[in-house]
């Protein structure tokens, strides 16, 4: 068969719809999407979780991540639909007894593809503004003086937690990847 200079038969990129408009997770996807040699186009909308704006166990924070996929994906001309949630799970033998995890979800508009990323115990003090006030994890770690009061209160929105505790060795992209990685072999193996 002979190719015309004019004629592209190069294979088009899929696009990847994420489920936030946060550029961490933007970035996270795309970077892993590359390591993966994917061709693909990335983009956020911001979705409906339809869970708590602070996730509660692993039941809540998978149930985050799988809507907001779904919710990505349904807003149509797409090929994949993508959801990242992080929530705190209960994890017996800790100081705090909860960890730190997120959780992220690739939905093709028939199957879920999950994968859990790695996690971390929170400040006692961060836990408490979560547990005894009520608070969303941006605000407890505010509330608890990780962050300057004239600071950008959007922590999840650059180094997370994660950053704060590691002096960013270890950022909120870098902690968000391992996720990903492992709703990416999920598929693989499905």
């Amino acid at each position: 068969m002979s190719v015309s200079p004019s004629q592209d038969i190069s294979p088009s990129p899929s696009l990847y719809r994420l489920g936030s408009k946060n550029p961490v997770k933007l970035s996270a996807l795309q970077e892993v999407l590359d390591e993966l040699s994917i061709l693909s186009q990335v983009e956020g909308h911001n979705v409906s979780s339809e869970v708590p704006d602070q996730p509660i166990g692993f039941e809540q924070t998978m149930q985050g991540a799988r809507t907001r996929a779904r919710n990505a994906y349904h807003l149509g001309n797409v090929h994949f639909g993508v959801g990242l949630e992080s929530g705190l799970v209960p994890v017996p033998l800790t100081r705090t007894g909860y960890l730190n995890v997120t959780c992220c979800a690739l939905f093709d508009g028939t199957t879920y593809h999950i994968g859990m990323g790695p996690g971390f115990e929170l400040p006692s003090s961060v836990a408490r503004g979560v547990f005894e006030q009520g608070l969303v994890l941006e605000q407890a770690v505010h509330a608890a003086g990780w962050v300057p009061p004239n600071e950008n209160p959007k922590v999840g929105s650059r180094q997370g937690m994660i950053g704060l505790l590691t002096e960013n060795v270890v950022t909120r992209k870098r902690y968000t990847k391992p996720a990903i990685f492992m709703a990416f072999a999920a598929m693989k193996g499905a």
